[in-house]
Order: structure tokens, then C-alpha cells, then sequence
């Protein structure tokens, strides 16, 4: 597997305070203030320091890596606690819905909880997550790639605890890139990879599922054409929410959207593709490209060691920064992976986050990287020897987060990422100079509450 070269001209993007286009650190929640809150909530449920000692934490399903690091976290802890795991279901929309139910009924059971970060606004404005004291806010942001704190940002506070970040990769068989005659350590375009797969008779993977990645990947393509989903996400009135679907970089995300699935480098069922399905499809003879996540890596790997996949083909794989919309603005790729939220209604918040920071150090997060492919938030966890060694595009991960972009942050995300998948699919079927204007008018009767998805 070679690693291609990445080249310096990738910037981090530039960010300003808006919502869906700032990156400011957040702000913190004065000492007095955040220690008042937290005060209050312990003195409600009759909790302190001598509160309970078990604390459950709601996890996301994985390899097991996060019971693990519960374990371990429990053994450092030498009895000032305990940490039991709950598993949610396996789609984050689910997730969700679980987590969202158990906290509007101010159920106590819940301590931590792994959320996915296009959710966590919406948690810390119904109230639902207990402040991040001042010392734990400072500790728990350093030395982390901007996207992750970003992600866990909400009304400029930090709301989460950073913990994994994701991103995807452009992806690419390194013969058929040699094959079409396309310099990888410089940086791509859309059209190109396109182009290139249809000379070489390989595929273009993308994920055009009705489904949440097809919002990821309409993020993705809006950002890196230096728009965003959301221009102005601070009205009080949801209805009154600015979209930029409509603006010149919303028309030119569509129509790059159109291109890729209407072309032959698309698969027949690119309209149902999803993660899997993606990385199945480059794992095949007609393997060209595709935009996904790492765990591609040790999933073919994994394939090859139990015989089901031709070792060559793991060789033949190269990994670089998400292609461009367009050849002079800088790649924003989708930013993933997992923050933990402490509930506001745990007994034990101060316990909580005392876990939180065990669960989210450097040793845990590489173990995790490792074991379970999820990547951390730590900058300092990509120099690891171990990391390095079952991931060799690292670098190339840590500078995609350091590029990344988050979606939209708001209250309502759920209502507009639907609406952006009822709008933009199947792909084939977007018109560029239409679709935009009925997404924004369907997200906006929504938020109205005078249309339903």
C-alpha cells in the first residue's frame, strides 16, 4: 500500500464565526457559572462527590474497542467508579431517537453517551448535556484537530468532549492512476478521477444512498466549493434559518453530484450505494477510485489474510486528500466520528467527565485507532509507532481533519438532512439550477411547521 505523496499546497480552510463556515475556538462557560450549574444539577438529584459510583455509558456498536476502554478506564479509576456500557442501535438516526427520548423523559441512567456530532447541537440546546467545566474544556481541546472541536461546539461552548474524528480519503488503485496517466501527489479533481476511471474502464465510488452519507458527501462538495449547507443558523425562528443550496457554490456541488452519478464510471446501483457497498466495489476488478473512510484499509486486509480477496489488491492501494470541486479552492472533506456528551441528568456529572478524560487519552484513542480502525482526535496520537504501523496514510488522515468540514451545526439538523435526501436523490436525477431552490423551499415549509418529511 503506498501513501501518496501529500502535497503542501492544502491549507486549512479559512473560518469565520458563522455558523456552517466558522472555526473559532469555542468560547468557555465562565468558572463561576459552569461550577453554579453543575452544583445545581448535583444538588436536584441529591448526587456530590459521594454520588453514584457506577456510570453508564450509552455506546455507538463497534469492535468492542469501546467496552475495552470502559474497562480500563474503570481499572485507573480504583474505585472511584465504575463504567458499564449500554449499545444503541447501529444507525445514528436511531441513536438518536433513543437517546433523544430517554433524556426528554429526564431519565438518570444515562451518565456518558457517544454522540454523533451533527446531533450534539441539538442535545445542548434542549438542555440535555451537563456543562463542560472550565479545566476540562482546556485539557480535553488541546493538541485536537480543529474539526473535532469544532464538532463538539455548539452556540460557541464547547458542549462534548472530543473523542474519535473521521474523514474520508480519495482512495485510488495506484496502477489505475499510473494506467490514465494521473499525477496523485498533486492534488485532484472530481472531473479528473472521473475522466481517468472512464479511459481505464474503472469505477468512481461514492455513496448516493438515500441515507445520511448522501448528505455527508452534498456537504462535502458545497464546502470544498467554499459555500455551506447553512449560511446563518442564529435566528431564534427556525423558519427564519439562511440555506445556501441555491448560491453559485450550492449549483456547482449539484452539478458535480450529477456528473459523477450520471457518468460510466458510476456503478448500476450508485444510487443505493453506501459505505460497504463502495468499499466492495473497489475491492473488485473494476476498482478505480473512491471517496470513503479508512476502514477500507484493514477491511481488505482483513479480507486478503482470510483468503476471500487477492492479496495484490490491498498492494495496489493508494490514499490522498478528497478530490476538489473545482482545480484552484482547496478540498473540504466530511468530517465524522464520535464526541462524548455527559447527560444533564446524571447523578454524577463530575465522575462523568472525570471518565470522559480517561476515555478520551492519547493511550485509548491509539488503541482504538488500532483495534477498531476509528480514528482519534489527538494530533499526538498519529506519531504513534503502532498507529504509523497498521495505518500508513495517518498523516494523510490527520491533515484531511485539519481540512475538514463539519455539517451543518444546528438545533435542526435532522429536519434539513432529510430534506436534503429527499431533495438530492437518486444523484442522476439533480438539475443543478433547480434542485437547490426545491430543497431550500422543502426545508424551510418544514422548519415552519407547515410541511412534514
Amino acid at each position: 500500500m503506498r501513501v501518496s505523496a501529500i502535497p503542501d499546497p492544502h491549507p486549512p480552510r479559512a473560518r469565520t464565526g458563522v455558523p456552517g463556515q466558522g472555526r473559532a475556538r469555542p468560547r468557555r462557560l465562565a468558572g463561576a457559572a459552569a461550577g453554579a450549574l453543575l452544583a445545581s444539577g448535583l444538588a436536584a438529584c441529591g448526587g456530590g462527590g459521594g454520588g453514584a459510583s457506577t456510570l453508564t455509558w450509552y455506546i455507538n456498536p463497534d469492535a468492542g474497542g469501546q467496552a475495552e476502554i470502559a474497562a480500563r478506564c474503570t481499572e485507573e479509576a480504583d474505585g472511584r467508579y465504575t463504567i458499564e456500557t449500554a449499545l444503541l442501535p447501529r444507525d445514528a438516526a436511531s441513536q438518536r431517537e433513543q437517546l433523544i427520548r430517554r433524556l426528554a423523559a429526564n431519565d438518570d441512567s444515562i451518565d456518558l453517551m457517544s454522540l454523533d456530532p451533527p446531533f450534539i447541537p441539538e442535545f445542548a440546546q434542549a438542555g440535555f448535556l451537563a456543562p463542560v467545566p472550565d479545566d476540562v474544556a482546556d485539557r480535553v481541546t488541546e493538541d485536537v484537530v480543529e474539526s473535532a472541536v469544532e464538532g463538539s461546539t455548539w452556540d460557541g461552548e464547547l458542549v462534548a468532549v472530543p473523542f474519535w474524528a473521521n474523514t474520508q480519503l480519495l482512495w485510488y488503485r495506484e496502477s489505475v492512476a499510473e494506467e490514465a496517466g494521473l499525477d496523485m501527489s498533486e492534488p485532484v479533481t472530481w472531473e479528473q478521477i472521473v475522466q481517468a476511471a472512464e479511459e481505464t474502464g474503472t469505477l468512481v465510488g461514492a455513496q448516493g444512498a438515500r441515507a445520511e452519507s448522501l448528505t455527508v458527501w452534498f456537504n462535502a462538495l458545497i464546502e470544498s466549493a467554499g459555500g455551506s449547507i447553512i449560511t446563518d443558523a442564529s435566528p431564534e425562528d427556525p423558519a427564519q434559518i439562511e440555506l445556501g443550496l441555491t448560491s453559485e457554490a450550492g449549483v456547482r456541488a449539484a452539478e458535480v453530484m450529477k456528473m459523477v452519478a450520471e457518468s460510466d464510471a458510476a456503478g448500476p446501483a450508485f444510487s443505493t450505494a453506501n459505505e460497504d457497498s463502495t468499499a466492495t466495489g473497489f475491492e473488485s476488478e473494476a476498482g478505480g477510485f473512491q471517496v470513503n473512510y479508512p476502514f477500507v484499509y484493514p477491511r481488505a486486509l482483513g479480507a486478503a489474510e482470510a483468503g476471500t480477496l487477492d492479496p495484490s489488491v490491498p498492494e495496489d492501494y493508494a490514499a490522498t486528500i478528497y478530490p476538489r470541486v473545482d482545480e484552484e479552492t482547496p478540498a473540504a472533506p466530511p468530517y465524522g466520528g464520535i464526541n462524548l456528551g455527559v447527560s444533564a441528568f446524571s447523578e454524577s456529572p463530575e465522575l462523568a467527565y472525570e471518565a470522559a478524560e480517561c476515555i478520551v487519552s492519547d493511550e485509548n484513542q491509539a488503541y482504538y485507532f488500532v483495534t477498531n480502525g476509528n480514528p482519534a482526535s489527538s494530533t499526538a496520537v498519529y506519531d504513534d509507532p503502532e498507529v504509523l504501523e497498521a495505518f500508513p496514510m495517518a498523516p494523510a488522515i490527520r491533515e484531511s481533519l485539519e481540512m475538514a468540514a463539519p455539517r451543518p451545526q444546528t438545533p435542526y439538523y435532522n429536519e434539513i438532512s432529510v430534506g436534503i435526501q429527499r431533495s438530492y436523490h437518486p444523484p442522476s436525477g439533480v438539475d443543478p439550477g433547480q434542485t437547490g431552490k426545491a430543497a431550500t423551499e422543502l426545508i424551510k415549509a418544514v422548519l415552519a411547521k407547515e410541511d412534514l418529511l
